[in-house]
């Protein structure tokens, strides 16, 4: 156990320069007491592991001074592989970089280790893309991808879903994300930080002029709570409906042991409810709200009579 925390000791202050004790011990999970004692472990090791006192001190390793990663364990690797996102890396251009850094990785790890990695290849693929749709354009991707790079300002010529339809939005890039085979762009701009989809820029133009990330901001803190705040916009209400156990198992809840299984569950609106819970045919009834059961009656009278017809 000690051991790895030494060599992921030690690749913090390889990857990320300059870190305090404290910095370190919440990254490790362990207490600065037994930080002290991991870093006079390293150097009493031969590590040329320096510390810092002051207000901006802390521990850091010698310019120049890289470790290889003769520490990976062989899940460790297999996850770096399967990690691995071809396609993306495609799309941003970055495709020949991930190449080649997949096989330097391959090449410091040892014969076993190698083994591994290549089981992971021939047995795991990752296709992130949803099924029944095309694959979105994205044009811009690669010029809004060099303006994050570069952080640099960027005015973006947008296509949005309500009027009007196109508009000119001067923003900051703070990141990108790829969620379900599609690209978002987390951004600064006057209205505070918003989320547009790549693959709606009609046009980008960098500007002259750096962004600044604002201090604290982090991209998973955001894009997690920008994900929780969609689903408390999207379900706005909620169906008291009775659920057959198919039923159940469709709308992913747990029966209750009985022919039926009454339950509360939460709802877009009258309109998307209706046509999922159609799907569903005899192994759903829909208790409340009314306007939902009638709506439902009335569809369920007009097939039977088109088909008795």
């Amino acid at each position: 156990m000690r051991a790895s925390r030494l060599v992921t000791l030690l690749l913090l202050l390889q990857n990320r320069g300059r870190m305090t004790a404290r910095q370190l011990a919440e990254e490790l999970e362990v207490s600065v007491r037994t930080v002290y004692r991991d870093v006079e472990a390293l150097a009493a090791a031969g590590i040329p592991l320096y510390g810092d006192a002051g207000h901006a001190g802390g521990y850091r390793l010698l310019d120049g001074y890289r470790t290889r990663l003769t520490g990976l364990t062989a899940d460790e690797a297999q996850a770096a592989f399967l990690a691995a996102l071809p396609g993306a890396a495609a799309e941003l251009g970055l495709g020949t970089a991930l190449a080649a850094a997949r096989l330097k990785l391959r090449a410091a790890l040892p014969a076993e280790l190698r083994e591994h990695v290549e089981r992971i290849q021939e047995r795991f693929l990752l296709d992130a893309p949803g099924w029944y749709g095309d694959a979105d354009r994205t044009p811009h991707l690669p010029a809004v991808a060099a303006a994050l790079w570069a952080r640099r300002t960027v005015v973006l010529r947008y296509r949005r879903w309500r009027a009007p339809e196109e508009i000119e939005r001067r923003v900051e890039p703070y990141g990108l994300v790829l969620k379900a085979g599609r690209w978002y762009l987390v951004a600064g701009g006057p209205s505070g930080i918003r989320t547009y989809r790549v693959d709606q820029v009609l046009e980008i133009r960098q500007l002259d002029e750096e962004c600044t990330v604002p201090d604290g901001f982090g991209l998973a803190a955001y894009w997690t709570g920008y994900l929780a705040a969609f689903r408390e916009r999207l379900h706005t209400g909620e169906a008291l409906v009775r659920l057959t156990r198919q039923g159940s198992r469709s709308l992913g809840v747990t029966p209750t042991g009985g022919e039926w299984t009454e339950v509360r569950v939460p709802i877009e609106s009258v309109d998307h409810a209706h046509g999922e819970f159609l799907r569903l045919g005899t192994d759903i009834e829909v208790l409340a709200p009314a306007e939902l059961r009638d709506r439902i009656a009335t569809t369920v009278r007009t097939l039977t009579a088109r088909y008795e017809g």
